[in-house]
């Protein structure tokens, strides 16, 4: 990567993304786990008495960046044409005599494949950690709000009240179960092979079944237990597509604050520095959801990186190379993109301006928010359910104009028949229904809780 900010191409180098993340998918990175997996190889081969131990030692202390590195391996390639072969000649020359053991059996995609398992492990667990911080955030406002009545909205309408730590509470439920999803498929994701060209293990002879495991032992990981001369793609398109399940998730939440955030509603705000930070370039009492509309946009990316994953797994016989290319852009992209967005939407809850009085102002307002309860009080009275119904139907037309429910219900004879004054306003009392919003965010909070410490 150039030092020079004004040549820099990609705006993941320079926009989008975190230094950490972006780091675990350097040149130098990927070429380290590369060596680990040849590393690995040659002490286990060592091991099983099928190489020498002294030159496994001495490929194990040459495979690091000090003795292989990327310029060296991009030079050798310039002439081979091959990535994993200018690698291997590069680690042979600094191993010495050992040299002439290096990779031996192997096949290149026992190396990248691996590698690739290493570097799905060390993303799987950054990307937890953001899960496992959103959802403490989440549940941090659901706990603050539990009783805070807002009115709950189905087709863009007035429904009935819930409380704000309701909608808080199933906003990590959600990422609580992202998080499950990721501890379930890792396993089968992050997974490696050592099973030579078309993967049978041939070129390892009758111990490579021992090969394999005593690579993958060192190593901390599984092996495909399957595999073509490549792991299975479904593999790939099953983590690709849990990312895109994040990417939905968080963007539906953003939208969430989007539409809250609007003047006309104005329930909540992102975050905004009041003292330096402009909305717009003319309009200067704009107070926009930048990072919220931000989340939306890179979601929508994430989901789109989902479709190469599930197309490479078309492969022509034992293996091709059709998907080498696109898995070189989409799998950084997508993994450091999803970490991107997971931490501006944790920003976004730990810092959102939520607004109470603002709230209780709306469900007050909403002329029609309890019809539910009012109709089944009557069903309870005698009326038939549908009747019922068809009379709250009709006290509710033109919900946003005249008067509230109560005055409406004490209005209609049929209602006043079955029901006094106090029951009709006790039943139009929006606080009944965010209590039992509260009590099911407490359930919801206990399991997550749960969850959490397991």
């Amino acid at each position: 990567m150039t030092d020079d900010p004004g040549s820099l191409f990609c705006p993941l180098e320079f926009r989008y993304g975190r230094d950490s993340t972006r780091s675990l998918f350097s040149r130098d990175a990927r070429l380290l786990r590369a060596l680990r997996v040849e590393a690995a190889l040659a002490s286990a081969e060592a091991e099983l008495g099928m190489i020498p131990s002294d030159a496994a030692r001495a490929i194990a202390q040459a495979a690091t960046l000090e003795h292989v590195s990327v310029a060296q391996v991009d030079e050798l390639e310039r002439s081979l044409h091959h990535d994993v072969m200018a690698m291997t000649r590069a680690l042979a020359a600094a191993s010495g005599d050992g040299g002439r053991w290096v990779h031996f059996g192997a096949t290149s995609a026992d190396i990248t494949e691996t590698a690739l398992a290493l570097e799905l492990q060390e993303t799987g667990a950054v990307l937890r950690n953001d899960l496992t911080h959103l959802v403490r955030i989440l549940a941090g406002l659901a706990r603050r709000y539990r009783e805070s009545p807002e009115i709950a909205r189905t087709h863009g309408q007035h429904g009935i009240p819930i409380s704000f730590g309701h909608k808080m509470a199933v906003a990590a439920a959600e990422f609580a179960r992202h998080r499950r999803r990721l501890d379930q498929l890792l396993p089968r994701v992050a997974v490696g092979k050592m099973a030579g060209a078309v993967g049978t293990g041939a070129g390892f002879g009758p111990r490579a079944q021992a090969v394999e495991a005593g690579v993958m032992r060192r190593l901390g990981i599984a092996a495909d237990e399957a595999p073509t001369q490549i792991v299975g793609r479904d593999r790939l398109a099953e983590f690709t597509n849990w990312l895109a399940l994040v990417a939905s998730s968080a963007e539906r939440l953003s939208t969430e604050v989007r539409n809250l955030q609007r003047t006309e509603i104005g329930e909540v705000a992102e975050p905004f520095d009041e003292a330096r930070q402009v909305g717009s370039s003319t309009m200067a009492q704009k107070r926009n959801p930048i990072v919220s509309e931000n989340i939306s946009s890179l979601a929508r990316l994430v989901r789109a990186f989902a479709l190469p994953p599930l197309e490479n797994m078309v492969q022509w016989h034992e293996r091709d190379l059709a998907n080498s290319a696109n898995e070189r852009i989409v799998l950084p992209h997508a993994i450091v993109l999803t970490d991107d967005l997971l931490g501006k939407l944790a920003e976004v809850f730990a810092g959102l301006r939520v607004d109470p009085d603002r709230m209780r102002e709306i469900v007050a307002g909403s002329t029609a928010a309890m019809a539910e309860s009012l109709m089944l009080a009557l069903t309870t009275k005698g009326i038939a359910r549908g009747d019922a119904h068809e009379l709250l139907r009709r006290l509710t037309r033109d919900p946003g104009k005249g008067p509230p429910l109560a005055d409406r219900a004490l209005a209609e004879p049929s209602v006043t028949a079955l029901l006094s004054e106090a029951e009709i306003r006790a039943l139009v009392d929006p606080a009944a229904y965010v209590r039992s919003a509260a009590e099911k965010t407490d359930r919801i909070l206990a399991s997550l809780d749960a969850d959490l410490t397991a």
